[in-house]
């Protein structure tokens, strides 16, 4: 992956700034997404001077059709080619189905699923062309629980990796869906979901470590991994374990 250049959304906080700067190490170029223009041009002006390489920001809101279009035509510009795409921006509603805002629902739905959908159709002619590409998808342990419209999208984003993998990996495109389970970000703190803090340290997982995770597994073609290593355990209990009891603990973190 070395001087290709990687388009990350949500990219300024958590998991999205761990693969920008664990990709930037690795000497790839960067292309930043995220809404807040100053912390990423302060994120871009640090792993450039870190790492010796391009860092670009591209203030966007994804939730925008006008912004996600505008994004798609970057990522399919054949003469500044994306060759590696990581959909990362995501968001949660802390609200129960029956009273959450419907704006909310479908504002979910269109960032955590149909701008995967958007950028990676925009992006994959090209790849295709190239010969090399790698897309990697940030997803959630959540895909194979009852979590909600947050799992239900999760589970849509599982499942279109899977897909576009089988489909296209033999032509030198590799799709990954990387699931973490609840990692230390601003994810928790943006929904008001103040139950998460309650919960013990060893349900945490470090964004480092999930983001070395997705990197890996890309490169080696994975369709699907779930990271770090006590959500790997306990993934096998969740086809076991009745949905009520698996919605009700799901329900404290989100």
């Amino acid at each position: 992956m070395r001087r290709h250049t990687a388009l990350i959304t949500g990219a300024t906080a958590g998991i999205g700034a761990e693969l920008a700067r664990q990709l930037a190490a690795k000497q790839v170029n960067l292309v930043l997404v995220a809404r807040t223009a100053d912390r990423l041009e302060a994120l871009a002006a640090e792993l450039s001077a870190a790492h010796g390489v391009t860092a670009a920001a591209f203030p966007c809101d994804l939730a925008d059709p006008d912004d996600l279009e505008r994004l798609a035509e970057r990522v399919a510009d054949a003469a500044h080619p994306i060759d590696i795409l990581v959909n990362n921006a995501g968001f949660g509603i802390h609200a129960q189905f029956e009273s959450s805002p419907v704006a909310d629902e479908r504002r979910l739905f269109e960032v955590l699923a149909w701008a995967p959908v958007r950028l990676s159709h925009a992006a994959v002619p090209g790849m295709l062309e190239r010969g090399h590409g790698w897309i990697l998808n940030v997803a959630s342990v959540a895909a194979f629980t009852p979590t909600g419209t947050y799992g239900a999208v999760k589970a849509a984003v599982v499942s279109l990796s899977r897909s576009l993998n089988a489909r296209y990996r033999s032509q030198g495109l590799h799709v990954t869906a990387l699931c973490p389970g609840m990692v230390r970000t601003e994810f928790h703190e943006r929904m008001g979901a103040d139950g998460a803090e309650r919960l013990p340290s060893i349900a945490w997982a470090d964004a480092r470590t999930v983001a070395r995770d997705g990197i890996r597994a890309l490169r080696r073609g994975r369709s699907v991994v779930v990271a770090d290593w006590r959500y790997r355990l306990l993934q096998p209990l969740v086809h076991v374990l009745p949905d009520r009891l698996t919605e009700r603990v799901s329900s404290t973190a989100l």
